[in-house]
């Protein structure tokens, strides 16, 4: 199995802001961004709901395959 590269935070900035333009486009992804840093964020709530019925196997297959290859992307 190979391993993942791990980015910096800078390249997980870029490549994440990357995503939501991707999938959002540029107007609705600025929204996203500017909702993270005006209102408390429940994270916990967050990841219960991201991750509501899978196992922890599926979680952490789907960590090391999405996402995560050699070339950070």
């Amino acid at each position: 199995m190979e391993r993942a590269r791990i980015m910096d935070d800078t390249e997980l900035r870029v490549i994440g802001i990357e995503a939501l333009n991707k999938a959002l486009g540029p107007a609705t992804a600025f929204r996203f961004l500017t909702l993270l840093h005006r209102e408390p964020t429940d994270y916990v709530e967050i990841s219960r709901r991201l991750y509501e019925g899978q196992t922890i196997d599926e979680i952490f297959e789907r960590a090391g395959s999405t996402g995560m290859n050699n070339n950070g992307r």
